[in-house]
């Protein structure tokens, strides 16, 4: 019998990965660096953060080893080609879709050391935490992405 959290975290994880990656795509250069207000993030750096982070949360919900991550250069990213861009959403999403089918069941009750952030020590988090955290994550920052699409759109 199949594991309908990890099904359906597949479909959810899948569908926003490629929502992501047509908010990128024909993206002029200017576009990527483009912030739509003094406190806001860049595309290059939302679109950098959203694939790292997704990409680590889905090893730790699988309980596979962690992938090494800057967190803090993640929010300095500059990029000036839309293609390179690209090329990071489609490395990343190969790596997330390979974590979510490192396994056909998952103990969700089961205990996953974090990396910590900023100082703080790493925590541990049920399994069904980190899935969950990864595809709330994600969901957040590609509704950003469109939204910041639009607003390039239409200035």
């Amino acid at each position: 019998m199949p594991d309908h959290v990890l099904v359906a975290a597949r479909q959810l994880v899948s569908n926003s990965l490629d929502e992501l990656r047509t908010a990128v795509a024909g993206l002029p250069p200017a576009a990527l660096n483009w912030r739509p207000a003094p406190d806001t993030n860049s595309m290059a750096v939302l679109v950098t953060h959203t694939m790292h982070s997704t990409h680590l949360w889905l090893r730790l919900a699988m309980g596979l080893p962690l992938p090494e991550r800057d967190r803090d250069s993640e929010f300095r990213a500059v990029e000036d080609d839309p293609a390179a861009l690209l090329r990071l959403v489609d490395t990343l999403t190969a790596e997330c879709v390979a974590a979510l089918g490192s396994a056909e069941a998952v103990d969700w009750d089961t205990m996953r050391a974090t990396q910590g952030r900023g100082g703080d020590a790493p925590a541990e988090v049920p399994a069904a935490y980190a899935l969950i955290h990864a595809t709330e994550h994600l969901r957040g920052h590609v509704d950003q992405a469109t939204l910041m699409r639009s607003l390039w759109d239409a200035r």
